[in-house]
């Protein structure tokens, strides 16, 4: 190695007495060079400054950059257009890089998770895509409002100063997972919190917000009246109100959960977020979007609770009629402003999914992934399910990440939710039969149903309502089957015996 680098040296270096290290030499050849420009500068001569090469943005076949062709003045102008414009936005990717820093501070204190973007084998095989979940169920109190919440309360404290927010502090309206990322962080930077909830808030959330030690107000019927009663105690007390969706502080912490998709999956092809205010895909669209411009980001609203779709329509946010959903924290009348004024200008797409979907996606998390995520949360996977709007095509194959944003679903919700997922997968059947009200009529059926493998869950039996035979009773029953195919079997099964079954699809129509 040594020979090598002494047959590589300078004629210089090599000349030069035996006895001499060549990296000593060098090192004198390069101090005598600067000793020589020294001298020149000191005598008055004056470096000519390199003018740049005026760059045209035309490259010619050869791949050598050529300054004889103008660029198309209209092309040059609409990019022009488009970046000052994406930079005039309420939210900016500098804005997330800002929060960004702020988020990787909070990830050393063991404030804020790291979400794993997780490749699903299952789901994968389902789908025929690659899909990688980004669990930020997974954060303290459930959700990735953590991140905006924080990014929040570290701004106004900066813009504000410590004393005067510590002092007043600031609230919101809530009825969940905003309102318990906002305590937990509040308590930790020392900023006191005030939360409105509705009526209709969960005991469970009320109760952690408490032990958060957030002053709790329940006002109002539903979360239209909680806003508006706590912007005007917001006034009256000299707080700062922090919208869950819409201020850009949140918008921007939200988005930087896409920087992490982009570390952690750069071959992203496409990202499918769930869509309630519109926070979250505006400053997640806006982060994807700036650093792979290629990637699709698809927006999911629950089919009763559609506003940003009707934003689109209209130019701008408007109030939407909004039915109760499983995806009840997307339940959001109208979107932000804000948020939205960012997302239309990243957001490829947005679509719907149905209550049955919405189930399905929950049911599938929880038996493939041991994964429990809220309604609002598996919209994402629910719109991508076979026959759901996102099942297309051009995403098979593609690598996908779909972020499960919240795992606050309670119990009894729960139980719920799983019996309309195994509904809607056909594993859960309800027919109408008449049967024989002699003893033993009730037991031949059952029998046959157990000999073709289906499981009785429930039965009512019912006589005053029969207008036939008065030695018929017609009886309800709830099997527990396998599947579609079981399904069609124990149809046919039961009306080669004669019991003509009538099947309750949804519809009440006599089919499965």
């Amino acid at each position: 190695m040594i020979r090598g680098l002494l047959a590589s040296t300078p004629r210089a270096i090599a000349s030069s007495s035996a006895s001499a290290s060549p990296f000593i030499a060098t090192k004198s050849a390069r101090f005598s060079n600067f000793a020589a420009i020294n001298a020149r500068a000191a005598a008055g001569f004056n470096y000519p400054i390199a003018t740049p090469r005026p760059f045209s943005g035309v490259v010619s076949d050869d791949n050598k950059i050529s300054n004889d062709e103008e660029p198309s003045p209209l092309r040059r102008k609409t990019k022009s257009e488009r970046d000052k414009i994406l930079e005039s936005l309420p939210v900016t990717f500098a804005d997330i890089s800002r929060a960004n820093v702020a988020m990787r501070q909070a990830h050393t204190l063991h404030k804020i998770k790291r979400t794993p973007c997780v490749k699903s084998y299952f789901l994968s095989e389902l789908l025929g895509a690659n899909i990688y979940l980004k669990t930020e169920f997974q954060q303290f109190t459930g959700s990735f409002k953590e991140r905006g919440a924080r990014n929040a309360i570290l701004t106004l404290l900066r813009e504000l100063g410590e004393d005067k927010l510590r002092e007043t502090g600031v609230i919101a309206a809530s009825a969940g997972n905003h309102a318990l990322a906002l305590a937990y962080h509040g308590k930790d930077l020392g900023v006191p919190v005030t939360v409105v909830m509705p009526t209709v808030a969960p005991l469970a959330k009320v109760d952690k917000c408490r032990k958060f030690g957030a002053r709790i107000i329940i006002e109002g019927a539903h979360i239209g009246e909680a806003k508006e009663f706590a912007e005007k105690l917001a006034v009256s007390e000299g707080l700062e109100y922090v919208n869950g969706y819409d201020d850009p502080p949140i918008i921007a912490g939200a988005g930087t959960i896409g920087i992490e998709i982009i570390e952690d999956v750069p071959c992203v092809d496409a990202v499918v977020v769930p869509v309630g205010g519109a926070g979250l895909i505006a400053g997640l669209s806006c982060a994807v979007k700036t650093l792979k411009p290629d990637v699709s980001v698809y927006g999911v609203e629950p089919q009763f609770a559609a506003s940003y779709i009707a934003a689109l329509e209209a130019g701008k946010p408007v109030p939407v009629k909004v039915t109760p959903t499983l995806a009840d924290g997307l339940a959001v009348p109208i979107v932000g402003s804000h948020a939205f004024e960012v997302a239309r200008h990243y957001v490829d797409e947005c679509v719907t999914c149905t209550e049955k979907e919405v189930s399905l996606a929950i049911l599938r998390l929880i038996e493939n992934e041991k994964m429990v995520v809220e309604g609002a949360g598996a919209t994402g996977l629910a719109a991508l399910l076979p026959g759901a709007q996102l099942d297309r095509p051009e995403l098979k194959g593609k690598n996908i990440v779909i972020p499960l944003c919240g795992g606050n679903i309670d119990t009894t919700v729960l139980g719920r939710v799983l019996e309309r997922g195994l509904a809607a997968d056909d594993r859960m059947k309800n027919f109408v039969a008449t049967v024989s009200d002699r003893p033993g009529g009730i037991g031949r059926l059952t029998t046959l149903l157990g000999d073709h493998g289906a499981s009785i869950k429930d039965m009512y039996h019912e006589r005053a309502f029969l207008h036939s035979n008065i030695d018929h009773v017609k009886v309800k029953v709830v099997v527990e089957l396998q599947g579609k195919e079981h399904a069609h079997k124990i149809q046919q099964v039961l009306t080669e015996n004669g019991y003509a079954p009538v099947w309750d699809d949804g519809s009440h129509k006599k089919m499965i």
